[in-house]
């Protein structure tokens, strides 16, 4: 039987609490959210709208215990699966006790920088704006371009690069500084409360939007249908769904090569995450605009987060 592992009581002085990440697609929040949790846990892509559940990931120190909420990206929906996505990410805003408004350093404030800005002026919580890829600026830039987001609302802003990690440490002092007094809502050996299979999904998942471009990856949904653990290896069986049959050609490529090296990239992904041995079989079957069905929406996981 599977050992539980066991909440320890907080210290004096200990502070704990959820932070959400949120913004425009595309800005870099689940690159920051593995560089602040120090392991990759969210997926990342150049393709926007790349993540879609409200990810959680668990960091402690010796001071404070941060449980990060990486949210899809705030969008204007196109389809159901879009409705889900966003109202998932406005839903959380006023139920964490800080949220971190991640931007882009590499342009000024747009539309959808000030459509999320304007959601933020209603919420209770604490906002810290994070002004990301500042390493894609020259040194003379960076002032004016704080100034520019600073603008969008009455919050303090930290420059930061979630890639070469630069400012995070400053960000994250900060965040811990509007955690409240708490306990440990998880185990400190903890990095996410997510089960290993929809960690392997999503792997799946980011080799497609690697290696995939146009219209393919936002039609792509994964699953794990067997997780199966034998003694020096743990077996994978897994189905990618797309909505057309000409999306399915494009995954499995010309003699299946395509496919072969989605799998290969994800499979060598799932092994750094467990630490052992993974036989990985893909399949790839079409499942006709599933992105506007509700019932399959719930089935492949996308529903609408009540908590």
């Amino acid at each position: 039987m599977e050992t539980i592992p066991s909440i320890p009581a907080a210290p004096a002085g200990f502070r704990s609490g959820f932070i959400a990440l949120v913004g425009r697609p595309n800005v870099g929040k689940s690159t920051l959210f593995n560089h602040l949790l120090g392991q990759k846990v969210a997926i990342t892509s150049p393709v926007a709208q790349t993540t879609r559940n409200r990810l959680r990931g668990i960091l402690t120190t010796a001071t404070a215990q941060f449980i990060f909420v990486d949210t899809p990206g705030i969008h204007k929906p196109h389809h159901r699966l879009g409705e889900v996505l966003v109202q998932n990410a406005k839903g959380i805003l006023n139920r964490v006790d800080a949220i971190v408004f991640v931007v882009d350093a590499a342009s000024p404030p747009g539309r959808g920088d000030r459509y999320v800005a304007d959601l933020l002026t209603t919420t209770q919580s604490p906002v810290l704006v994070a002004i990301n890829k500042i390493d894609l600026l020259a040194e003379g830039e960076r002032e004016a371009r704080q100034q520019d987001y600073q603008s969008l609302g009455p919050w303090p802003a930290y420059p930061c690069s979630a890639l070469t990690g630069e400012g995070v440490s400053l960000l994250q002092s900060a965040i811990e500084e509007q955690l409240p007094l708490g306990p440990y809502y998880y185990p400190p050996e903890m990095v996410t409360d997510q089960p290993e299979r929809f960690i392997m999904a999503e792997l799946i998942r980011e080799q497609i939007l690697h290696h995939t471009r146009e219209e393919v990856p936002h039609s792509v949904a994964v699953t794990i249908e067997q997780l199966q653990q034998e003694r020096h290896l743990t077996r994978v069986h897994a189905v990618i769904y797309v909505e057309r049959p000409s999306q399915k050609a494009i995954i499995i490529g010309q003699g299946g090569q395509l496919l072969k090296q989605i799998g290969t990239a994800a499979r060598q992904e799932m092994e750094t995450l467990i630490g052992g041995k993974i036989y990985l079989e893909l399949f790839v079957k079409v499942r006709p605009r599933w992105r506007q069905d509700r019932l399959r929406l719930a089935e492949l996981g996308y529903r609408i987060e009540k908590d």
